[in-house]
């Protein structure tokens, strides 16, 4: 089927590493006479992990050892949509609320997502929530604690 040669060739082209671990995975297999097992051990991996792709090398060669495009649903803004909104998110400095983010998208493409969802698509577009700072209400200001720190060096009560 493939010959040694081929396959460490294919290794040194490729440019996604799992897909290369996969593929020394099967090297060491059919060409070393290393059992899948041992296999497993030296790369760190477990032996159903090994057992997987080996499976899916014998049954669909090399192209089996690519990932598989996931299933699911497609997105109902369309890519430059979603492009304009990024653009926009990304210039502004001061932060954007889930409602404010719900409004905008509603606005450039007439899609309401539930914020939860508006949650996970800001995460996948590398945003991060805007958490406020801690404030204590009972915090002086530095003005009031000076006055109070005078005022506990004149009667004494001042403890260090």
């Amino acid at each position: 089927m493939y010959s040694k040669n081929e396959l460490i060739r294919l290794y040194k082209k490729q440019a996604n590493p799992k897909v290369k671990e996969r593929l020394l995975f099967v090297i060491k297999v059919k060409f070393d006479n290393i059992i899948p097992a041992y296999a497993c051990d030296e790369l760190h991996r477990s032996r159903p992990w090994g057992s997987y792709w080996w499976d899916r090398f014998s049954t669909e060669g090399v192209a089996g050892l690519k990932n598989r495009s996931k299933s699911g649903r497609h997105s109902n803004i369309s890519e430059e949509t979603v492009h304009e909104i990024k653009n926009e998110l990304a210039s502004s400095k001061q932060g954007w609320t889930t409602k404010q983010v719900t409004d905008l998208i509603i606005r450039k493409s007439g899609i309401k997502y539930h914020f939860t969802h508006i949650y996970r698509l800001m995460h996948k577009w590398g945003f991060k929530q805007k958490v406020p700072r801690k404030v204590h209400i009972n915090t002086a200001s530095k003005q009031e604690k000076n006055v109070l720190k005078n005022s506990q060096k004149d009667t004494g009560q001042f403890k260090r």
